[in-house]
């Protein structure tokens, strides 16, 4: 089991950037292709981004792409959404996820360790 902790969310004006962290401890963290997603008020849990295990390839959601940046440093155990030009729509709590399998999917339910997640707020 991997246990992930989130952080860097504040405040920021719109066009202003971010990066969120969220940092791993229990196994070996490149056993687990990474995510993040975000849950706005009184809306679903929504995909953001995925990494594979290496580091070799990413997947966006359409809303984020060309804005953010999904990374990871496997030997800091350690996965960064360096997130641009934010909108007030990007307002959400951002959640890191983790898979121990192959793929980088968007479906929530492709993933079984969470962290508590950090709060994005936009102002206009």
């Amino acid at each position: 089991q991997v246990q992930l902790v989130d952080s860097g969310g504040g405040l920021v004006q719109a066009g202003g950037s971010l990066r969120l962290s969220c940092t791993a401890s229990g196994r070996t963290f490149s056993n687990y292709a990474m995510g993040w997603f975000r849950q706005a008020p009184g809306k679903e849990r929504e995909f953001v981004a995925a990494i594979t295990r290496s580091g070799g390839s990413t997947n966006y959601a359409d809303s984020v792409k060309g804005r953010f940046t999904i990374s990871r440093d496997n030997a800091k155990n350690t996965v960064y959404l360096q997130m641009n030009s934010l909108k007030p729509e990007d307002t959400a709590v951002y959640y890191c996820a983790a898979r121990p399998r192959l793929g980088i999917p968007r479906m929530a339910e492709a993933y079984d360790y969470w962290g508590q997640g950090t709060q994005v707020t936009v102002s206009s």
